[in-house]
C-alpha cells in the first residue's frame, strides 16, 4: 500500500490507523507509537519521516480510544485562584510551554477562591481521570488530593507550601517578601504601613503579613493595621483605601503594602480620585509585578515573583511524578525580589 493509496482511502471515509502510518513509513506499528507518545525514543531523522508521513496521509490519533485502553488521560488539570489575575495567567503559560513540549494539553480551572468551585473542578478532574494536577489551593484539601492520587492522578501544589511531605509544591518565599516590602518602607522614612488584602485565610496573605510584622516588630515608632479584603482584585484595594482614608488624618497610613498588584491599582485609583498625592502623602507597595504595575499612571513598585518558572518548575515535578509515581517528593522555595518605581521613590 502506498502513501497516496492510505490517503485516497482515508479520503473515502476511512480512518487512517496507525498500521496505515506504519505500513506507509516502512516502520513497526510500536515505533508509530513511540513517535506519539515518547519521541525522544525515537531517532532523529526516523522521527522526521514518519511525522512526514502522518501529514501525509492526514492521520488523527484517536485519543479518547487510547484513554479508555490506558485508563488515564494524557492531560493534565490546573485550578487556580483567580484566572482573572495576571499572575496566574503568567504561570499557566510557563505550564503550558511545559506541556507542550510533551505533547500534553492543559485543561485550566479558576476557582474564584471558591472552595465549593474548587471541589467542583476537582470532580470534574477526577471523572476526566487526568493523569496530572496542579492546584493552587482555597483551603485544606489534602484528603482530596490524597484520593485523587490513589486513583492515579499526581499531584503539585503552586504558589503554596503544603507544610507535609506528601505532595511536592512550589512556592515564593512570601514571608521574605513582606519583608522585602517593610524593609523598603520603613527605609523611605514611612512609619504608619497599612498592609491590605485577604481574606487571611489564604496561606499566601498570612506569610505576607507575617513579614511585614517581623519588621514593624523591629523598628520602634512603626506601626501597621490590617486592613483584610475577602478577595484579592481591584475592588477589593479601592474598598480598603476607602475604609483608610474615612479615619482621622493623624491616623492615616503614609504606605500602603497591597497583598498583590490588583489590590494595589485599585488603592491607586481610589487615592487618586482622593486627591492623595502618591507617592508623597501615601507610598503604595503591590506584589506580584505583573505588566500593569510597571504601565499604571504612576508606576508600582512591587515584590516580583518568577511567574513562568513557578509554572515550569511545577511542571517538571508532575512529569516526573507521572513518570515514576515513588519519586522523591520536593518543596521547592522560590526567591521574590523588589522592583522600585515611582509609587514610592518619588
Amino acid at each position: 500500500m502506498t502513501s497516496s493509496d492510505v490517503a485516497r482511502s482515508g479520503e473515502q471515509g476511512r480512518s487512517v490507523s496507525v498500521k496505515d502510518v506504519a505500513s506507509a513509513a516502512g516502520v513497526s506499528v510500536g515505533t508509530v507509537s513511540n513517535v506519539l507518545n515518547r519521541p525522544e525514543k525515537v531517532s532523529p531523522a526516523t522521527l522526521e519521516h514518519v511525522q512526514r508521513v502522518i501529514g501525509d496521509l492526514g492521520f488523527i490519533r484517536n485519543d479518547a480510544a487510547r484513554q479508555l485502553r490506558a485508563g488515564t488521560n494524557r492531560a493534565i488539570g490546573m485550578v487556580v485562584l483567580d484566572v482573572r489575575n495576571p499572575f496566574f495567567t503568567d504561570v499557566a503559560r510557563g505550564v503550558e510551554l511545559r506541556l507542550g513540549e510533551h505533547r500534553r494539553p492543559l485543561i485550566l480551572g479558576s476557582s474564584g477562591q471558591d472552595a465549593e468551585r474548587e471541589s467542583t473542578y476537582l470532580d470534574l478532574f477526577e471523572e476526566q481521570r487526568v493523569s496530572g494536577l496542579l492546584i493552587s489551593p482555597v483551603g485544606k484539601v489534602l484528603p482530596r488530593l490524597r484520593r485523587l492520587r490513589e486513583r492515579g492522578t499526581q499531584v503539585v501544589v503552586v504558589d503554596r507550601r503544603t507544610g507535609s511531605r506528601e505532595f511536592s509544591s512550589v512556592a515564593v518565599d512570601d514571608v521574605r517578601g513582606g519583608r522585602l516590602a517593610a524593609t523598603h518602607l520603613v527605609e523611605a522614612g514611612r512609619r504608619r504601613i497599612a498592609f491590605i488584602g485577604g481574606p487571611q485565610g489564604l496561606t499566601q496573605i498570612r506569610h505576607r503579613l507575617r513579614g511585614v510584622e517581623s519588621v514593624v516588630a523591629d523598628h520602634t515608632g512603626t506601626s501597621l493595621r490590617f486592613v483584610e479584603t475577602g478577595t484579592m482584585d481591584a475592588d477589593a484595594g479601592r474598598q480598603g483605601a476607602e475604609s483608610l482614608l474615612a479615619l482621622p488624618a493623624r491616623e492615616r497610613p503614609d504606605a500602603i503594602f497591597a497583598a498583590n498588584d490588583l489590590v494595589a491599582l485599585g488603592v491607586l485609583q481610589a487615592l487618586t480620585l482622593a486627591g492623595v498625592r502618591v507617592p508623597d502623602d501615601v507610598a503604595i507597595l503591590g506584589y506580584d509585578d505583573i505588566d500593569f504595575a510597571a504601565s499604571a499612571a504612576i508606576p508600582l513598585s512591587s515584590i516580583r515573583q518568577p511567574r513562568e518558572e513557578m509554572g515550569v518548575v511545577a511542571t517538571d515535578l508532575l512529569l516526573a511524578a507521572i513518570e515514576d509515581p515513588g519519586v522523591q517528593v520536593r518543596d521547592i522555595v522560590l526567591e521574590p525580589e523588589l522592583v522600585v518605581r515611582r509609587s514610592t521613590a518619588g
